[in-house]
Order: structure tokens, then C-alpha cells, then sequence
């Protein structure tokens, strides 16, 4: 599954603190915490194909309904980059 998420985009001015590739249900999806300027956050990469079929609101409500999910009401869905759909939640400040 590794394989599926090599080419994952990351800004240099984010720092990934951990991730893991995992199954969300029955999609592989690749799950990071991470920090950039001054905010903590998680996200969940889907494959882009995987989730075609959803708009932004259905994959925020999708995602929400994980145990993950902190804040159900504070998912974003920030880029859908070429192959990939970056889900993020669970935002902290320092």
C-alpha cells in the first residue's frame, strides 16, 4: 500500500511529525499529524479515484464520522491535488 502514496506533495514549510498508511473503511488512505506555521493538524489522503464520487461536503461528513475526528464540525477539505484528496482536521495552535 506504501507504493500508493510515494509521490504524497509536501510544502517545505511543513513539518510531518508522523503518518501511516491505513484502511478509512475500505479505502487506503495515508494519515499524517503534522505542523505548519504555528497550527498542529492531522489530515487523511485519499486517492483521488477512491473518492471521486463525493463532493467536498460529502467527504467532510465522511471523514467527520471517524473516531479521529475531534471537532465533527471543523473538517476541511483543503487540496484535491492530481491524484490525491487531502481531508484535514483536529487543527491546534502552540
Amino acid at each position: 500500500m506504501n507504493e500508493k502514496f510515494k509521490n504524497i506533495p509536501v510544502d517545505d514549510d511543513t513539518k510531518i511529525i508522523f503518518e501511516s498508511t491505513m484502511k478509512f473503511e475500505e479505502n487506503d488512505i495515508l494519515y499524517q499529524k503534522w505542523f505548519w506555521d504555528g497550527i498542529y493538524g492531522e489530515s487523511i489522503i485519499f486517492i483521488a479515484d477512491d473518492v471521486k464520487h463525493l463532493n467536498d461536503d460529502k467527504l467532510k461528513k465522511y471523514v467527520a464520522m471517524s473516531d479521529m475526528v475531534e471537532n465533527k464540525d471543523k473538517v476541511t477539505v483543503g487540496q484535491r491535488r492530481d491524484e490525491y484528496v487531502f481531508a484535514s482536521f483536529n487543527f491546534k495552535t502552540e
